[in-house]
């Protein structure tokens, strides 16, 4: 009951209740990521009309959540759905991070208001006194 009342009324947490119908009517799966992300595309292939593509992420809605090779498919770079061989992760690629934006967790550089652990020995910030 609380996955469905959090499907009527949020649109961050998954899909809506319009997303799940519109993607079961004129949706096709097509693949699926390791984050669990599922992609679509429409079932028609009319020339009329251009072929829509669009990922339902699983849980919290996470546009950084969507690997490159997912990205370039969605934005109609690549046309080949891509595939999960091993031999195209390379190992150098590093694992995923989320953003972490405006949480606790924020990159905070040196210096910042943000950043807690300001050195005032290494204050370099000198007011202007229009006495001196």
């Amino acid at each position: 009951m609380l996955k469905f009342a959090k499907q009527l009324f949020t649109w961050w947490n998954s899909q809506t209740i319009s997303t799940r119908i519109s993607t079961s009517l004129f949706g096709k799966r097509v693949g699926v990521d390791e984050f669990g992300n599922q992609y679509y595309t429409t079932k028609s292939e009319n020339n009329n009309k251009p072929i829509k593509r669009w990922v339902i992420y699983n849980g919290y809605a996470d546009s950084s959540k969507v690997p490159a090779k997912w990205h370039s498919w969605l934005h109609n770079v690549v046309n080949e759905v891509p595939n999960e061989d091993a031999s195209s992760h390379k190992s150098w690629i590093k694992s995923h991070t989320p953003n972490l934006t405006g949480s606790s967790s924020a990159y905070r550089p040196p210096g910042s208001l943000g950043n807690k652990e300001v050195n005032k020995s290494q204050n370099d910030y000198q007011p202007w006194n229009p006495a001196e």
